[in-house]
């Protein structure tokens, strides 16, 4: 048996980002309007009828979907392995207000809500079942800490009207800030 050490010698760097993730649907132009309508990204490209990309801010593509290997098919059963979500980082929490408007406005059902202290995430499914974590990071400097300053944590019941509070304090086109 070869012993393995519980951290990697050099971890990777601390600008690593993951960029773009790839999801396998069963229907190409439903997923296209869920993700484009319902959650407001921009279709950048078409590839053919099988697969479609889309981003935020003009990037090539942020999400990538297609039907190479599942046109037509189910979602994976409970209990199987596999994505358990991806997570679309808002700027600030009007941007996470005005997402959670855009799917209360398009009628997308709501999985759950919830504030880790560090971050306040609503929580839902695409049509093809993919879990949905979109979600507003909280100032570093704010963020829960024990008395001995290790990171604590937590899960509360996030106040969605609140959230939607948000949308009233200043008109679209100002900027938001990330408090």
């Amino acid at each position: 048996m070869t012993e393995t050490t519980p951290f990697p010698e050099r971890p990777v760097h601390p600008g690593t980002r993951i960029g773009h993730v790839h999801l396998r649907v069963a229907d190409l132009e439903r997923a296209i309007r869920f993700y484009r309508d319902a959650l407001g990204f921009e279709v950048t490209q078409h590839y053919g009828t099988q697969a479609a990309f889309l981003s935020a801010g003009g990037y090539h593509h942020h999400i990538g979907l297609n039907t190479w290997e599942s046109r037509g098919g189910a979602p994976p059963p409970s209990g199987s392995t596999g994505l358990y979500h991806l997570a679309i980082l808002s700027p600030n929490r009007r941007e996470l207000a005005r997402a959670l408007k855009r799917l209360l406005d398009h009628g997308v059902p709501i999985d759950g809500a919830s504030d880790h202290g560090v971050s306040e995430a609503i929580y839902l499914r695409d049509p093809d079942g993919n879990g949905i974590e979109l979600y507003r990071d909280r100032d570093p400097n704010a963020w829960p800490r024990d008395a001995d300053g290790t990171l604590s944590m937590m899960l509360a019941p996030l106040d969605l009207d609140g959230l939607l509070a948000e949308l009233a304090h200043a008109p679209d086109s100002a900027p938001a800030s990330s408090a």
